[in-house]
């Protein structure tokens, strides 16, 4: 077992405390592609009757929301304990999703879901240090990358619930909400509390900026930023960019299921990679892969089953890429500061999924994501590689 953070008391995870954790980090798979499959409703004259505006701005104000908590969650993760931020987090996401439908206007909804986004936001940085710190020896970026699964398993359970309820769209967001309060009720009698005790030096989340942590926070968001471009920009765009290209709308959309197969697929091996290799050199050539399988993306492909390939393997490295950053705070930073440098990293590479998928829109707007968008997104790759590079070798990995 590791060891424990600085000025908390340990917390002893169970396998399910860990299948908890895996499953608050489903919630935000969930929640981000329930706002896409329920916008066709929202947007719908006979429905739901928003402009197409409205819903975008909605969706923005949700991003900023996850981003903002995940940015102060983990700072008040590591300053009291594990178990209040979290049910804190749980409890505001639960209530604002399950009030969304209920909202009258547009801008009530927005002011809502950046609301429910800050808690959501400040849920996955907290379970992630959990996962983290009390992981076995040599098995962080296991213990970091597995509960990432569900993310991808949230998003299948959202598009299957919003194909399955139609113009009855509040259903999904009262699901969620009330699979979100079964959960704050498992985590208050299951979760033990990690109370702060007095420490030599208390800690802010300024001192990710001293001397000794500058190079690797600043390339730690850097790279955030960059993977979250490319994670959300192609989950909002293959289709249409893939369409572009000619292939069949039909093929297109299969090719998004084939990518986030990928992605589950990369997030194990990387794993077992980064524990068994070092979290920097796995980093380098996971993100150095990702930029040339984008770019070879680029290309047209006469062989449908070629194509298929190059795609499950593009998601293999394309998302993991960024996961690893999760793991890399937690070789870079003190245990009493790792929730902080997670939600900081988590918190700044947000904006990277509200730029990713807004630039890709002007150029589908503008007739260039093809091949363009590969182009972006590879350019975007190997500047996290650069930025990787510039950061010092944790002496834990």
């Amino acid at each position: 077992m590791a060891t424990t953070p600085a000025g908390t008391t340990p917390v002893k995870l169970g396998g399910w405390i860990a299948a908890l954790c895996f499953f608050i980090v489903v919630f935000e798979g969930y929640d981000i592609v329930a706002l896409g499959a329920t916008i066709p409703m929202l947007t719908d004259p006979g429905v739901g009757g928003f402009s197409v505006d409205q819903m975008n701005w909605v969706n923005t104000f949700s991003l900023i929301g996850v981003g903002v908590g995940a940015a102060f969650m983990g700072r008040l993760a590591d300053r009291f304990g594990r178990r209040r931020p979290l049910l804190l987090a749980v409890l505001v996401f639960s209530i604002f999703t399950l009030v969304f439908p209920l909202m009258p206007s547009a801008a009530l909804m927005g002011l809502v879901r950046f609301i429910a986004g800050l808690g959501l936001g400040g849920c996955m940085p907290v379970a992630l240090a959990l996962m983290q710190e009390n992981a076995p020896v040599g098995r962080r970026a296991l213990a970091n990358n597995l509960p990432m699964v569900g993310y991808h398993l949230g998003a299948v359970l959202a598009s299957l619930a919003g194909k399955a309820a139609g113009i009855h769209w509040s259903i999904l967001y009262y699901l969620g909400g009330g699979l979100g309060l079964a959960l704050l009720a498992l985590l208050w009698f299951k979760l033990p509390e990690s109370d702060v005790t007095p420490s030599g030096e208390r800690t802010s989340i300024m001192d990710v900026l001293k001397p000794k942590y500058l190079r690797s926070s600043i390339g730690l968001w850097i790279a955030a930023f960059m993977g979250l471009v490319l994670v959300y920009g192609l989950n909002a765009w293959l289709p249409k960019i893939m369409g572009a290209a000619g292939y069949p709308v039909a093929d297109s959309l299969t090719m998004l299921f084939v990518l986030n197969l990928g992605a589950i697929a990369g997030l194990i091996i990387s794993a077992y990679a980064a524990d068994a290799k070092g979290i920097k050199l796995v980093s380098l050539l996971w993100f150095a892969a990702s930029a040339v399988f984008l770019v070879l993306l680029a290309v047209p492909f006469g062989s449908q089953a070629l194509l298929t390939a190059v795609l499950f393997v593009t998601g293999v490295f394309v998302f993991s890429s960024q996961c690893l950053m999760y793991v890399y705070a937690g070789h870079v930073y003190p245990r009493d500061m790792v929730a902080t440098g997670i939600g900081l990293a988590s918190g700044i590479g947000r904006f990277g999924a509200i730029i990713g998928p807004y630039v890709t829109g002007l150029m589908v707007a503008a007739g260039t994501a093809y091949p363009g968008a590969f182009f972006l997104y590879g350019g975007a790759a190997l500047i996290a590689v650069l930025v990787i590079a510039q950061i010092p070798k944790p002496k834990s990995s």
